[in-house]
């Protein structure tokens, strides 16, 4: 093997040996050091704990150690590899085999998470992970919300967690926008646009997984979407039907779907304090504002505020 073809392999050399260089080559490898040190990641900077795989067409455990994207077939960003330690704190990780084994043995059953939980956003791409590397013909997942912003914001943190662009392998769809491809192969949408999807195409044959998070809501389309995936699953074997959920109330919806099975995952990323106000407030608005103004004065701890309003119902 010659020196060049040693020197594109990364091969090592000891400070004290020395080897033959013309100009050309010390110029070529001071170029590619950077672009490499940039790239390149160590697989140690993972933990261990889930750099395992099982066997057979779909691991258990993903190899986040890997280098290169499976979706995009480039090397990994570094930023990948910040928000995977933030991932790998959420609850719903150390369900991560538990939840491979029920849905490859069965064809629906039911997940309840708190809110929290991380359940929106790891459950699509572990199915999304299945949907690769399963073989024939490659469908995509489906993963209904109840709120048009909820489908942009989550595809948007989902497109950054794969490392992928938003509108390539990661997509969303709502009413009046459809920002997806050919590429696509984990579809963020409103239940709505599910549903007028289904008038389309009945059978829904795009997709191999579709998820209903938040089904405890009860919107009208949601309830429609589980009466039609109900005859769709009688009419294909191989389509996978996972319904959500933040309560406990989970039971009517195993009934529904032939007492399948349910999963639970408890816990939450931070603790919850509720406080309430000593007496009901006139204009709720207001006390709202006032509060949020009152904790940016008073509190220590910097962070941002999430302030929920009611809506037009």
């Amino acid at each position: 093997m010659s020196r060049r073809q040693r020197v594109d392999l990364g091969d090592d050399y000891s400070p004290g040996k020395k080897r033959p260089s013309d100009r050309r080559d010390r110029d070529r490898e001071r170029d590619d050091r950077p672009r490499d040190r940039d790239r390149d990641v160590k697989p140690s900077s993972v933990p261990r704990s889930v750099a395992s795989s099982g066997s057979g067409g779909f691991s258990k455990q993903p190899s986040l150690q890997q280098q290169t994207n499976p979706y995009t077939n480039l090397p990994h960003t570094p930023r990948y590899y910040d928000i995977l330690k933030k991932r790998l704190q959420l609850p719903v990780w150390e369900y991560r085999e538990r939840f491979t084994d029920i849905l490859m043995q069965n064809q629906c059953f039911v997940l309840v998470g708190e809110t929290g939980s991380g359940k929106t956003t790891q459950i699509p791409q572990w199915c999304g992970d299945m949907v690769l590397a399963v073989e024939g013909p490659k469908r995509a997942v489906a993963c209904t919300q109840p709120r048009r912003v909820a489908a942009m914001s989550v595809a948007q943190r989902v497109a950054d967690e794969m490392d992928v662009m938003l509108g390539q392998e990661v997509g969303y769809a709502i009413r009046f926008e459809d920002c997806s491809s050919a590429k696509t192969v984990l579809k963020y949408m409103t239940d709505g646009r599910l549903l007028r999807e289904a008038m389309n195409d009945p059978l829904l044959e795009r997709y191999g997984v579709i998820i209903l998070d938040e089904a405890h809501e009860r919107t009208l389309a949601t309830d429609i979407l589980m009466g039609v995936l109900k005859e769709v699953v009688r009419q294909r074997a191989d389509l996978k039907v996972i319904v959500m959920s933040a309560t406990l109330d989970a039971g009517k919806f195993q009934v529904y779907f032939d007492n399948c099975p349910l999963l639970t995952i408890p816990g939450r990323t931070h603790p919850v304090e509720i406080f309430y106000t000593p007496e009901p407030e006139r204009d709720y608005l207001e006390a709202a504002i006032r509060t949020v103004v009152q904790i940016h004065m008073c509190e220590v701890d910097e962070g941002d505020l999430l302030l929920f309003l009611t809506g037009q119902e």
